[in-house]
């Protein structure tokens, strides 16, 4: 059971790495990308030294090139690459706005928007913001590294309600194959999802499935590569 929210007026809280956060992060994969740039030509320098070591064409290629032009150019197109890959990684982080009206989550070019009157409640899961509706069920569950003070002082301010834990975690079941008591068609995606944990860069697939999991009624969560499951509630 959920209390029913007071919505507070005020301005948007908007929360994500601040724009002197993000220059000093992409500084830094500019500096790694430099230094690793450097390093080329110093292990190639090296290799060439050796007879037996491996990769001696590549290596003769680049301690045989005039310097300091290809010194030069592997720091800068170390550096260049490592800014690319800092911008990569700010435009994959998660930054959201919170306002009376609702929620807006933020990651790269996909947006969410939460209606403020389905939202019921809010807290971290495991580095996971989480937001549920008013039967338990997940409107949202996406990776953050975001303060969790912030988050619960931006929920706050505007009456949304925020757990410091999840509220349902002793109704929890962890899902073995045919688990009994599930919607029809829970197990076939259970089975899927369990798959798919053990494979890399499936984030998007076990989301997708994450809701359709929602739709039949039932709330999952990972953990060490396995799944715990609730139901959702009925709304009272």
């Amino acid at each position: 059971m959920t209390q029913e929210r007071n919505p507070q007026p005020g301005a948007p809280v908007e929360l994500g790495r601040s724009v002197p956060t993000q220059v000093v992060v992409c500084a830094v994969f500019a500096l790694v990308g430099a230094g690793a740039g450097w390093l080329i030509k110093v292990l190639a320098d090296w290799f060439v030294t050796l007879e037996w070591a491996p990769m001696q064409g590549p290596a003769k290629l680049v301690a045989n090139a005039p310097d300091p032009w290809i010194t030069v150019g592997l720091i800068g197109g170390g550096a260049l690459l490592g800014l690319i890959a800092g911008i990569v990684v700010q435009i994959s982080e998660l930054s959201l706005t919170v306002s009376a009206d609702g929620i807006d989550l933020v990651r790269g070019d996909e947006t969410q928007h939460i209606d403020g009157k389905d939202a019921a409640a809010a807290f971290l899961d495991h580095g996971h913001l989480v937001v549920l509706d008013h039967s338990s069920a997940e409107l949202a569950r996406e990776k953050t590294d975001l303060d969790r003070k912030a988050l619960a002082a931006a929920f706050t301010a505007h009456g949304y309600t925020w757990s410091d834990a999840d509220p349902h975690e002793d109704e929890y079941r962890l899902w073995f194959p045919e688990t009994p008591d599930l919607p029809e068609g829970a197990n076939a995606i259970l089975r899927a999802r369990a798959t798919l944990l053990k494979q890399k860069d499936s984030e998007a697939e076990l989301k997708e499935m994450r809701r359709e999991l929602v739709h039949l009624g039932v709330v999952v969560r990972d953990k060490e590569k396995r799944q715990y499951w609730r139901p959702v509630q009925p709304r009272t």
